[in-house]
């Protein structure tokens, strides 16, 4: 399926806002033993705990800042770069245990900086750190790139004492490239793959933000999303994925796509983690003149939105025009809305987003041109031993560099968004006017206000298809465009299995409305109980299989 008609039907999923050789798809028993806490010796493992667990061990001196990174390092080394080889870390903090270190020694002191403190964190490789770890977006021609300073996300964990572990991969450029990609792939990290299949795609573009949580090399991660990007491959992962509304986190720092459209956003397995993270990452940046208008609508901790009954009395509004693409997730999703209906929630089942059709074309404009200024602006920050200096420099070395970066797919989206001119263009401006209003006013507002809902349900993804470098990525559904293109908060949360592949339930409405996510999605969550850990299997199990 082209990029055109991805954006046209919304299913973007997989398409937008990462080292080693691409990695093979064999791999170990389709039949491995499970990885979940009963399969673990007895006694606290890290790797299957919440922030609160990790917390609470670390207060009765069961574990400290140092130890949770050392597991989670060798959890790296044992999991993504052997055993299944996931190739979903990119690059590891060399300074991680010494980062670790201070904070122990912090806690000692009797200093707590907040549910992070010591906590080991994952940044997905197009956000900058001021350290000795790279930013490349996974693209070989910012490799060795050190960015000068922290993004303002960074700079945010550092401050809530979270230790930032190691960067993720992702599809490169955040799958801003061809229309033919491969999504979680990236010249610098190669393919990532799916814990639940290995022969099968993550999704992206934050693919490897998403399997590191998923498979427990961190408990929680930062993703990015333009359209998708984080709700799809936390659907396909089985993890939850908050995308925040536009405004809610800064950019600042961040390799972009379209200033109109992204966004920085936490993933992890539960949302009272996601909600955690979500505290530590909001804020006013001067250097991200969108964040003015989050003023007194952000929260430092979203965990007093935390409510088992929270779905009580919430009228909830289902997006029908995004079922009967997929048998199987439609299943799931019939059955994640009975279980809603059983926890009070009154469900209005006609809730379709007419316009969400016809939003594509046009968005595919804004990101054309919002991209080739927003990427020229990011990369002339860059220090002055990097050759690529705007995105013509990229295209001209992506051209030199054919065998190395782009074997399986060209750079067709590079070149169209150089063809376009500044944004004082009538093109850009018609665009822009039209997605938002299609998004929004004619669309999230009108049927939130037609109905009177609290929020719209839809599927936010198909079960994962299986990785294709020739012909690319195979959308099935997806629900991402509408709260993406009016810059609106989305919440996924696993939801169900169709043949043994994760897909999650998304939660959106109108602007800063996080809050109100957070507890509907808290309360499904807590009475589904959907997810289960992955067992690496080489290639989905379709013989006796449950959709469940």
């Amino acid at each position: 399926m082209k990029r055109r008609d991805v954006l046209r039907w919304g299913l973007s999923g997989a398409a937008w806002m990462g080292a080693r050789p691409l990695a093979g798809f064999a791999g170990p028993a389709a039949e491995r033993a499970a990885t979940t806490p009963a399969a673990q010796p007895a006694g606290f493992d890290p790797a299957f705990s919440t922030l609160a667990d990790l917390q609470a061990t670390m207060t009765r001196g069961e574990a400290t800042a140092v130890s949770l990174a050392e597991r989670y390092l060798d959890r790296v080394e044992q999991i993504d770069r052997s055993g299944p080889a996931l190739n979903a870390v990119i690059e590891v903090n060399p300074d991680a245990r010494a980062l670790a270190a201070a904070l122990d020694r912090e806690r000692a002191a009797g200093r707590i900086r907040g549910p992070l403190h010591g906590v080991p964190v994952m940044l997905k490789d197009n956000i900058d750190t001021g350290d000795r770890m790279t930013t490349t977006a996974g693209s070989l021609a910012l490799e060795g790139s050190i960015a000068p300073r922290d993004s303002f996300v960074a700079a945010r964990l550092r401050d809530a004492g979270a230790v930032i572990l190691a960067k993720t991969n992702l599809s490169e450029w955040a799958n801003f490239r061809s229309n033919h990609s491969s999504s979680g792939w990236s010249g610098r990290g190669g393919q990532t793959r799916n814990p639940y299949a290995l022969d099968r795609n993550p999704s992206g573009s934050s693919s490897g933000s998403a399997v590191a949580v998923s498979a427990d090399l961190c408990p929680v991660a930062v993703g990015t999303e333009t359209d998708g990007s984080i709700i799809s491959p936390a659907s396909a992962n089985a993890v939850v994925g908050i995308k925040p509304t536009v405004g809610l986190v800064s950019r600042s720092g961040i390799v972009p796509i379209a200033h109109s459209q992204d966004t920085a956003g936490p993933m992890a397995r539960t949302v009272a983690d996601a909600a955690a993270l979500l505290g530590a990452l909001v804020g006013t940046d001067p250097g991200d003149p969108a964040t003015a208008t989050s003023e007194g609508q952000a929260f430092a901790d979203y965990s007093r939105f935390l409510d088992p009954d929270g779905l009580r009395g919430a009228r909830l509004g289902v997006a029908r025009n995004y079922f009967g693409r997929h048998p199987g997730v439609d299943l799931v999703m019939e059955r994640a809305i009975e279980t809603m209906r059983g926890l009070g929630a009154e469900i209005v089942d006609e809730a379709s987003l007419a316009t969400a059709g016809d939003i594509g074309d046009h968005e595919l404009q804004v990101l054309l041109y919002e991209f080739k200024t927003d990427l020229d602006a990011y990369l002339a920050t860059r220090a002055a031993g990097i050759e690529v200096r705007s995105l013509a420099d990229l295209i001209a070395f992506n051209e030199r560099e054919r065998a190395r970066e782009l074997p399986y797919f060209g750079q067709d989206v590079l070149i169209e968004a150089q063809t376009k001119g500044p944004l004082s263009d009538e093109a850009y401006r018609t665009a822009l006017v039209t997605s938002r209003r299609l998004a929004r006013d004619e669309g999230i507002d009108a049927v939130m206000r037609q109905h009177a809902l609290d929020a719209i349900v839809a599927p936010s993804g198909g079960p994962a298809w299986p990785t294709d470098l020739v012909n690319g990525d195979h959308f099935t559904v997806g629900s991402s465009t509408p709260a993406a293109v009016a810059g609106y908060p989305s919440v996924t949360v696993p939801a169900g299995e169709v043949f043994g592949l994760p897909v999650g339930v998304s939660f959106f409405a109108g602007a800063y409305a996080e809050p109100t996510l957070i507890r509907l999605a808290h309360a499904f969550e807590q009475a589904a109980g959907a997810r289960r850990a992955p067992r690496f299997p080489d290639t989905a199990v379709l013989i006796g299989a449950d959709v469940r």
